[in-house]
C-alpha cells in the first residue's frame, strides 16, 4: 500500500509593513506577495513619510488584484518621502475601499500579533519607525512574530558595489532599527549583497510586459509612472520597456517562505549612528541572507508568480 500523501502545509501568516510609493519595488513586491500562496497576508501597515497617501495606493492595488479582503493599517507619518505614484491614484478615494482601513496602525499590528493562533511572519520592506514604535508601545507581540525584512548591506553595496553602503531602510532611522533588531524575535535580514542584484531584462521582462493579467499591468503602469517623476539618481535610470528596476524588496517577501535558493549566515550585526550594519562582536545575531545559490532560478520563480505560469 502506498503510503498516503503528506497535507498541504497551511500558508504562513503574514504582516506586510511598506513604504511604497517612493522605490518601486515596494509594488512589484506586493503583487509577488499576493502570488504565492504560501503565504497568507493578514494586514498591510503603510510605514513612514505620507502614510495615507501609501495606503490609497495600496488600496487600489488590493482592488485591481481583488483581495479587499485584506485590512489596510496607516502607520505613523513622518518625513516628506516623494512619491512618485501619485498621479496612478489621483482620482481613488481611500474611502471608497470595500475592504477594512484601520487608522492606527499600530494598534492593528498589535491586535493582530497577540490574537493570531500561530506566530506571524513581519515582512519590513521600508524603514522602521512603525516597529519600532510598535515594540515600544507593546513589546509582548515579539513573542508570536518572526521578522523578515530588506535592510542593510554587509559586503556589497549599491550597484554590486565591493564597498558597503549605508542603506535607505536603515540610514533614514537608524535608532528605529537599532531597537528593532535589539527586540527578542528571530530576525531574517536580506541585505543589498542578495537583494541589489535582483532586476529583470531580457525575454524574462518581456515575458512580464506580455502578461494581461490586471495586477501585472497595475504593476507596469506604476512603473511608467514612476520613471516619469523620478528624478532621483540612486533609483533612477530604468527603461521600463526594456527592464525592470532593482526589485530589492521582492527577497524578503520569498525568504517569509524559503530560503533554498540563498545562503544564511548567523552574524552579529551593529548599526551605526549613520545608518551602516557592520558585522561586529556585541551587536544581536541575526540571519542574513548573504549570498545567491540561484539566483537565476530565483528570477524564474518571480516570473512563474506573477504571470501565473509553470517555471520552464
Amino acid at each position: 500500500m502506498k503510503p498516503s500523501p503528506l497535507p498541504p502545509a497551511a500558508p504562513i501568516p503574514v504582516i506586510l509593513d511598506t513604504d511604497i510609493g517612493t522605490d518601486i519595488d515596494d509594488t512589484w513586491a506586493l503583487a509577488f506577495l499576493l502570488r504565492c500562496p504560501e503565504l497568507d497576508v493578514k494586514l498591510i501597515t503603510t510605514a513612514s513619510g505620507d502614510t495615507f497617501e501609501r495606503a490609497r495606493l495600496v488600496a487600489r492595488l488590493l482592488e485591481v488584484a481583488g483581495r479587499t479582503d485584506i485590512p489596510i493599517g496607516i502607520g505613523v507619518p513622518l518625513e516628506n518621502s516623494p512619491l512618485y505614484q501619485r498621479e496612478w491614484v489621483q482620482d481613488y478615494a481611500l474611502a471608497d475601499y470595500p475592504g477594512q482601513i484601520r487608522p492606527d496602525g499600530l494598534q492593528a499590528l498589535a491586535d493582530l500579533l497577540r490574537q493570531s493562533p500561530t506566530p506571524v511572519a513581519v515582512i519590513g520592506i521600508g524603514p522602521l519607525p512603525n516597529l519600532a514604535a510598535l515594540l515600544l508601545q507593546a513589546p509582548d507581540v515579539a513573542a508570536n512574530a518572526r521578522l523578515v525584512g530588506m535592510f542593510g548591506s554587509l559586503r556589497q553595496g549599491y550597484s554590486g558595489s565591493p564597498e558597503a553602503a549605508a542603506e535607505y531602510n536603515v540610514r533614514l532611522y537608524p535608532h528605529a532599527c537599532r531597537a528593532v533588531f535589539a527586540a527578542p524575535w528571530e530576525i531574517t535580514m536580506a541585505p543589498l549583497d542578495t537583494c541589489g542584484t535582483v532586476q529583470l531584462t531580457g525575454a524574462k521582462y518581456q515575458a512580464v510586459r506580455a502578461s494581461p493579467d490586471p495586477l501585472v499591468r497595475a504593476v507596469l503602469e506604476n512603473y511608467a509612472c514612476w520613471t516619469k517623476h523620478n528624478q532621483n539618481p540612486l533609483y533612477g535610470g530604468f527603461d521600463p520597456t526594456q527592464e525592470s528596476s532593482i526589485l530589492f524588496d521582492l527577497v524578503p517577501i520569498y525568504l517569509a517562505f524559503s530560503e533554498a535558493l540563498v545562503e544564511i549566515e548567523r552574524l552579529p550585526i551593529v548599526v551605526s549612528d549613520d545608518g551602516y550594519t557592520r558585522i561586529a562582536s556585541g551587536g544581536p545575531v541575526l540571519r542574513c541572507a548573504t549570498r545567491w545559490k540561484d539566483l537565476e532560478a530565483f528570477e524564474d520563480l518571480v516570473i512563474a508568480r506573477l504571470t501565473e505560469r509553470p517555471p520552464v
